[in-house]
């Protein structure tokens, strides 16, 4: 007997597959579902410990037959929708990487870490398009966008995707590539997991040796001028400058450095291939304002994760993402006065500067939305010891703010619980949902597929 949510039967499965099975309540299911992301996880009915795609091919083919709903979970960082019920599959145990450097490209498995493709493809004086941490799984970030440390640059990881091994709903594993099947290959890379559990993938890869990069650290007190000059320097620097700014406050702790503790502070970041012209890009931001630290030079790609300092470890954050058309002054001072040092909820922010090959079309069109936004405003709170809904609140008030050159958000930056129906459309162009819908009424007829920012099949 099977429900959407539940299944008391799950004999059989543990043979038909070679990872361990999770039960609610046995040794091990905690720990499986534990991720990046502590405030929010998926319930599950049964866990699968995938170990290669003939277990997914089980685990979907045991789902389907039990009319259930099928989550997969990597490094757990993305968790937006959750329920009661269903089989997860967790792929982290299938994180193989192999590099073929003639060819300039990297096969991937579900589980992997950016970190370990770049360790990989280093060596071989190449990159992968992954973002400014390297903890990331790489199938959710790429599958949903991927917007890379170097993005103005290369475009979405996405637009450099070569293949994928894919399972889908009728439990079958496709090798999907623009000529064997160009519907499944456009839907894959922008749809996330509304389409199939993606096993493994192919990834081109970039020649680059070391990058210029790092970031000043500015006194909250400076954000006005940091700000306004941000808007005025992004609107000349060449496409391969990606750069951002950011707001935070650190508390005063010996973990953070000296001169960080207990300062509300505005930081920027920059990273580019140019290392002739980078230093010079970089100088006029030392007159700016006085800097509190600074941490800028040449780098291997390896120590990426220096520019952002991004935390890597698992903790509990809510937030969202607007994909803006441009950088009005209202904006910068929206995002100020409302996210700053005196917000009601302490915010994290990050505000990068896209264009460059982010707006333009892949060589193979996919569905990535939103190419012609020029700038990315990413909001996050922690809601530890605060009610979820004064998060909540004080980021919409900043949504309100920009409403007016607001084009939509991106998949890769939605953080926490969002499941509301009219959600989706601020995700994806009309036309780009429109058809995402008629292709899932074609693979995943019967929404197999559905725990996730889900894409309904059209009836």
């Amino acid at each position: 007997m099977a429900t959407d949510n539940v299944r008391d039967d799950f004999s059989g499965l543990d043979d038909r597959v070679r990872g361990p099975v999770f039960r609610p309540g046995q040794d091990g299911y905690e720990e499986e579902l534990s991720g990046f992301q502590t405030g929010y996880r998926h319930e599950p009915a049964v866990i699968v410990g995938a170990t290669g795609a003939e277990d997914v091919r089980a685990a979907v083919q045991f789902a389907v037959s039990g009319d259930l709903p099928v989550a997969v979970q990597s490094t757990g960082h993305g968790v937006t929708v959750l329920d009661e019920g269903g089989v997860l599959i967790s792929t982290k145990r299938m994180a193989d990487v192999t590099v073929d450097p003639q060819g300039r490209y990297a096969r991937i498995e579900a589980g992997a870490r950016w970190e370990q493709v770049v360790a990989c493809a280093e060596p071989h004086g190449l990159v992968p398009p992954s973002g400014s941490a390297g903890h990331v799984g790489v199938a959710g970030y790429t599958l949903a966008g991927g917007m890379g440390l170097l993005a103005r640059e290369f475009g979405y990881a996405a637009d450099h995707v070569r293949a994928l091994d894919v399972v889908t709903a009728d439990g079958e594993l496709r090798h999907v590539t623009a000529e064997s099947d160009p519907d499944l290959f456009w839907a894959l890379r922008g749809g996330r997991d509304n389409f199939g559990v993606v096993t493994s993938l192919e990834i081109e890869l970039q020649p680059v040796e070391r990058i210029y990069g790092g970031g000043m650290f500015f006194g909250f007190e400076h954000a006005e001028a940091v700000f306004a000059f941000f808007h005025e320097w992004t609107s000349r620097v060449p496409e391969t400058m990606t750069s951002s700014v950011g707001m935070i406050g650190y508390p005063p702790i010996p973990v953070f450095p000296e001169p960080l503790r207990g300062r509300h502070v505005v930081h920027v970041r920059f990273a580019t291939t140019d290392l002739a012209d980078g230093p010079e890009l970089v100088r006029p931001w030392r007159d700016v304002a006085p800097t509190l630290l600074e941490h800028v030079g040449e780098l291997p790609y390896s120590e990426a994760g220096s520019i952002y300092r991004e935390p890597n470890f698992a903790h509990y954050y809510d937030g969202n993402s607007v994909l803006l058309s441009e950088l009005n002054p209202q904006v910068l001072t929206a995002v100020r006065e409302l996210a700053g040092a005196d917000a009601p909820v302490s915010c994290i922010v990050d505000l990068r500067h896209l264009g460059g090959a982010l707006s333009r079309s892949p060589k193979v069109a996919n569905a990535v939305s939103f190419r012609d936004a020029q700038y990315i405003l990413r909001v996050l709170s922690s809601p530890e010891g605060i009610e979820l809904s004064d998060v909540r609140a004080t980021h919409e008030r900043i949504d309100e703010a920009v409403a007016d050159w607001t084009l939509g958000r991106a998949l890769n930056f939605v953080y926490g619980r969002r499941d509301a129906d009219d959600f989706r459309s601020e995700l994806y162009e009309k036309a780009v949902l429109d058809r995402l819908s008629s292709l899932k009424a074609v693979y995943d007829p019967a929404n197999v597929f559905r725990r996730n920012q889900n894409i309904e099949p059209t009836v």
